[in-house]
């Protein structure tokens, strides 16, 4: 069982982590950290990586438990979120095989940020056909013996891993970008992204 964080169309690196395991624990009883997956990922776009962002509800100076974190509709995020990705991937070999499957994320208003990022990644799984027995924390797990996985929801200072190339839509115009949203990989890989993830020899 590996311990990880309930991120927004996760990095590729933590599918890497999941791809290797039987079951999945999330963390849901921390505390709501700036600067991390939680409420973003990161896209291949004409301009090179591109950042999408879920706005949340938050009071300054006030610590939440993500948890307990709701989303900010004011600005239709969801709306751009869902242009913007058909901009970026309308050409790519699978995003119209992938797509409708994924719509709920962005046509159905969440309130709260745990609910759409569970059902993002549980749309994913069901995208790579792997089946993985989930459960959440239910208090804040400070040590454990489970493989901790959490740091990978970190999206600031975080490490270069080094991922094997794939081909990526504008990889012309900027070279490959390694890393980016599970969606990359899956718009451009297809049925041979769980082989992608599973050939990756990391330790983590």
């Amino acid at each position: 069982m590996i311990l990880v964080q309930p991120t927004y169309f996760s990095p590729i690196i933590q599918y890497v982590a999941i791809s290797k395991s039987n079951n999945i624990c999330f963390e849901v009883e921390d505390n709501f950290q700036k600067q991390t997956y939680r409420n973003r990922c990161y896209i291949y776009t004409a301009d090179g990586k591109h950042l999408l962002n879920v706005p949340v509800q938050r009071d300054k100076g006030v610590k939440q438990k993500t948890k307990d974190v709701k989303i900010d509709y004011k600005d239709d995020w969801n709306k751009l979120h869902l242009k913007t990705l058909i901009t970026a991937y309308s050409s790519s070999p699978y995003f119209e095989f992938y797509i409708d499957e994924l719509l709920p994320v962005f046509n159905k208003k969440h309130t709260f940020l745990l609910d759409l990022n569970l059902l993002s990644h549980q749309l994913i799984l069901d995208a790579l056909q792997l089946e993985i027995t989930t459960t959440k924390t239910n208090k804040f797990i400070k040590e454990t013996t489970l493989k901790d996985y959490r740091n990978l929801a970190v999206a600031k200072g975080e490490p270069a891993y080094n991922l094997v190339r794939y081909i990526q839509v504008f990889e012309q115009n900027h070279g490959f970008i390694p890393n980016l949203s599970i969606l990359d990989l899956l718009f451009m890989e297809g049925p041979n992204a769980l082989n992608y993830l599973e050939s990756q020899n990391f330790k983590f």
